[in-house]
């Protein structure tokens, strides 16, 4: 079994994989890099959205290291970053050393990865991990509280559940606020504004089993939409910004448990 350290090992020396089911029982979190002069309205936005933005940490400008991996590297330790410029996608690296501010803040911000293992332990099947693939993620019709200058939709991941189980899943993940916490909605994705589950808009697709229900649950990929989704009147995108690629986390020495309520 992989530890933490391990795993961002096998990132930094290019391994390029979805982290989901890499070193089971550690917290995985998502990574926002912005200009400081960028970083309140993420923070804002945070404070406005806990659900699909619950923050883990956030660094001093320029750091590269953050208090939930000790000796871990930013700039390295993902297995792909993406790059952005006003607005839009021009990278996805291996490593992002070589663009490197010393005005760039890091927001580290709560994964649903970290509960499939709760939901493994509670006898909840992922299939995700399963069928050795990415998670399914989508825009919904749901918009995020604006915060500053970002603005945009509300991202899920979806699991398809078997249905005797979606009350277990809920009550697990209803235990960890700080990775997700519940499903926003269960059953018909029709509800969200999404007109195709077999297309999402990040990840990849998951096969249901018979009897599966598709649960979704708040995505932590909801700010990269902020990031790059049109504006609004009044609102504008940061000039420069990095983030993790979708599925892509930062594994951190932080036990999942830490982050499950009694």
């Amino acid at each position: 079994m992989l530890t933490p350290a391990d795993a961002r090992a096998q990132y930094r020396a290019g391994m390029v994989a979805p982290t989901s089911g890499h070193a089971p029982g550690f917290t995985q979190a998502n990574l926002v890099v912005l200009p400081r002069d960028w970083a309140y309205d993420m923070l804002l936005f945070g404070q406005r959205n806990p659900q699909p933005v619950p923050l883990l940490d956030v660094t001093d400008a320029g750091s590269t290291s953050t208090a939930l991996a000790p000796g871990a590297d930013l700039r390295t330790d993902l297995p792909q970053y993406r790059v952005w410029r006003d607005g839009e996608l021009v990278d996805e690296p291996a490593d992002v050393v070589d663009l490197w501010r010393d005005d760039l803040v890091s927001f580290l911000i709560g994964c649903s990865f970290s509960f499939e293992q709760a939901l493994l332990d509670a006898g909840v099947p992922v299939r995700n991990i399963e069928q050795n693939r990415n998670v399914s993620m989508y825009r919904t019709n749901r918009e995020c509280r604006p915060a500053g200058r970002l603005s945009g939709p509300l991202v899920v991941s979806m699991r398809p559940i078997p249905a005797a189980l979606v009350a277990t899943a809920v009550q697990v993940t209803a235990r960890m606020p700080r990775v997700h916490g519940a499903p926003v909605h269960v059953g018909s994705p029709e509800t969200l504004g999404i007109a195709d589950p077999a297309r999402p808009d990040f990840g990849d697709p998951v096969e249901a089993e018979p009897g599966d229900v598709p649960v979704y649950w708040a995505c932590g990929v909801t700010p990269q939409a902020a990031l790059m989704d049109p504006v609004p009147a009044g609102h504008s995108r940061p000039p420069f910004a990095i983030t993790h690629a979708p599925g892509r986390m930062f594994v951190t020495d932080v036990p999942d448990a830490v982050y499950r309520q009694p």
